[in-house]
């Protein structure tokens, strides 16, 4: 599959990140005019995909970002199904962002590489979960490959291109120009490496901010200081963690020292104290800060 060839696209998974993926391809992508199909089984998350949606782009005409008929053209190519295979069918590229669950993402490419072109490109927003993991179950999976989202999908600029041993240069190269037209900055990463790049690289940071807190060396609001102020972050470590979920931090981290046995990815024992607290962050009120007078 060529990026000329690629006209219509299916984002599985009406969830916070697919809904936005859905949203930038159709917004950014309406020089290319792609046809944008959000799909998901669960007939209350298309719902509230539509509203949220519908809301967004109310919300830009009135900031003056888009015209009403920019909008309007934008939400005629965006389309809603509860009906996954038939979402999926037609495309010529799909985007999974379903829950972070290998055996369920495994069922699901199974089915949908059996019945899409057999040179549809297929892509998994896993920002944990290497494609290899899904190569054996799916047809064609020199079609395969990582398409990385950063949250929020419509703010972030990066999108990482994760080649598998599987994957052909032809799928990563239209995968790379899909991301470059639907506005975001792509990079190719070669190899399979848990966490990819950008990911890593935060997460060698979280560590280290871990642990000089676990050392008594400064305070989280010090630490997060110091990383704003002093290096350029937008959001020190301890504010970022808040934003994603400790919790989230907690599985990626227990599941990365499970597959490599190395101290250094284990989950900082003050993170694991915090889940087990039920201080996970901003969605829950309370994290590395107290948030019950912002909720």
């Amino acid at each position: 599959m060529k990026i000329e060839d690629v006209k219509q696209v299916a984002v599985i998974g009406a969830g916070a990140m697919g809904r936005q993926i859905a949203m930038n391809t159709a917004l950014n992508g309406r020089r290319e005019g792609y046809q944008v199909v959000l799909a998901d089984s669960f007939e209350k998350a298309v719902d509230s995909a539509k509203t949220w949606a519908a809301d967004y782009l109310k919300g830009r005409v009135e900031k003056g970002r888009i015209t009403q008929e920019e909008a309007d053209a934008v939400s005629a190519r965006l389309t809603f199904t509860t009906d996954v295979e038939a979402g999926a069918k037609g495309a010529d590229l799909v985007v999974e962002a379903i829950i972070e669950d290998l055996e369920i993402k495994k069922e699901l490419f199974a089915r949908i590489s059996r019945i899409v072109k057999a040179d549809a490109i297929l892509a998994t927003n896993s920002s944990n979960l290497v494609s290899s993991k899904l190569a054996r179950v799916t047809q064609h999976p020199e079609r395969l490959l990582n398409l990385h989202y950063f949250n929020p999908a419509l703010v972030m600029k990066l999108v990482e291109v994760v080649k598998g041993p599987h994957t052909s240069d032809e799928a990563a190269e239209c995968a790379r120009a899909f991301g470059e037209r639907t506005g975001k900055s792509p990079i190719v990463i070669q190899k399979e490496i848990a966490g990819f790049v950008a990911n890593r690289i935060n997460a060698a940071v979280t560590r280290e901010a871990c642990l000089l807190l676990e050392r008594g060396v400064a305070s989280v609001e010090d630490i997060d200081t110091a990383c704003e102020k002093g290096l350029g972050y937008p959001m020190g470590p301890f504010k970022l963690m808040d934003m994603t979920g400790l919790d989230v931090n907690y599985f990626v981290r227990r599941d990365r020292f499970t597959e490599s046995g190395d101290p250094n990815d284990a989950p900082s024992f003050l993170v694991i104290d915090k889940v087990i607290k039920g201080e996970l962050g901003r969605k829950a009120g309370r994290g590395w800060y107290d948030y019950q007078d912002k909720t």
